[in-house]
């Protein structure tokens, strides 16, 4: 099987948990590290050697194409398809896919816009030609999988069941987001119709006899589907920058972009990431948090894993912990 050079990213949700972050930006389009969260993934395809890649669009679809283009400034070809009506997982994969041309055996990568993980993609292709997989999904191990369906898997790597949410998980493996579809999977999913991999396509290949296979590597992985998960993605990306080859250099664990000023009495580490233009006064701490474009702390702040909006003002003496400041 010819190596995989080709890829859809499902970036068309509308990222309700993380209002009001999203209210004007698509949730893949949030800064973190540096760099909006599509960014991050799109150069982790490219380290992997994908070569062309569809983003899924949906939910401000008109915010990515200026950013990214045709991709060339990336070093990878990007095409944008687009859902009026959102399609779900599985509809917006075959929607995206007809913008792609595949052989007859060639395989796809599945990434999901919400996901941020340092697994082995070229390890996860190896397993799906070798297992001469339907599809194969990246798990990721949890302590406890009671919020999430499980996805137990045999000592070969084949997938068992795919099950709901319940109170004693049989299995620690969970779905990480991350799947390799072959062609022909691909093409028994309905297009124009709204369908969940999770739901409907995985159990029905499943139980039609197809081989599915699971991945499961031990790196890093983090579902950034609320603010605090988000802050604490970027302060993770910053702290080991390894991560993301997407992330730009990082000084005593603090990411400044251009024109930033603090103040020499003001301490900032722990993982933040100031935006352009920040401006922050003296005696002030900034720990772990993400200060928007051009926002301006005064002086004796105290900001701790905290999310603050681009160009909105911390007053003197403020102190913020863990919140979501000025929107």
């Amino acid at each position: 099987m010819s190596p995989i050079n080709k890829a859809i990213l499902l970036v068309g949700g509308k990222g309700t948990r993380l209002m009001p972050l999203t209210s004007k930006t698509p949730k893949p389009m949030l800064k973190i590290a540096g760099a909006p969260v599509t960014e991050h993934q799109i150069v982790k395809a490219r380290e992997a050697g994908i070569k062309e890649i569809v983003l899924a669009t949906s939910y401000l679809a008109d915010i990515f194409e200026p950013h990214f283009g045709d991709g060339s400034s990336f070093g990878i070809k990007i095409k944008y398809a687009f859902e009026s009506e959102p399609l779900g997982t599985g509809g917006a994969i075959a929607n995206a896919a007809q913008m792609l041309e595949l052989s007859a055996n060639e395989s796809i990568f599945i990434f999901n816009g919400d996901v941020l993980s340092s697994h082995d993609l070229i390890a996860q292709s190896q397993l799906h030609s070798k297992s001469n997989a339907a599809v194969t999904l990246h798990l990721v191990e949890v302590a406890d999988a009671r919020a999430y369906g499980c996805v137990p898997i045999d000592a070969d790597s084949k997938v068992l069941q795919f099950l709901e949410k319940m109170d004693n998980p049989i299995a620690k493996t969970i779905n990480a987001g991350c799947y390799i579809f072959s062609k022909e999977a691909l093409n028994q999913i309905p297009k124009g119709k709204v369908v969940s991999v999770e739901r409907e396509t995985f159990p029905t290949l499943l139980n039609s006899g197809q081989n599915i296979f699971g991945y499961v590597d031990g790196g890093y992985w983090i579902d950034m589907g609320t603010p605090e998960s988000m802050i604490c993605a970027s302060r993770d990306l910053i702290s080991n920058p390894m991560l993301s080859k997407a992330t730009p250099e990082v000084i005593n664990h603090t990411l400044m972009m251009n024109g930033v000023q603090v103040h020499t009495s003001s301490k900032v580490g722990a993982g933040s990431y100031l935006d352009s233009g920040v401006v922050i006064e003296a005696n002030s701490i900034v720990s772990g948090s993400i200060i928007g474009e051009k926002a301006h702390i005064e002086s004796d702040v105290f900001i701790e894993n905290s999310y603050i909006a681009p160009q909105s003002r911390v007053t003197s003496g403020s102190k913020l912990r863990g919140e979501i400041f000025g929107f």
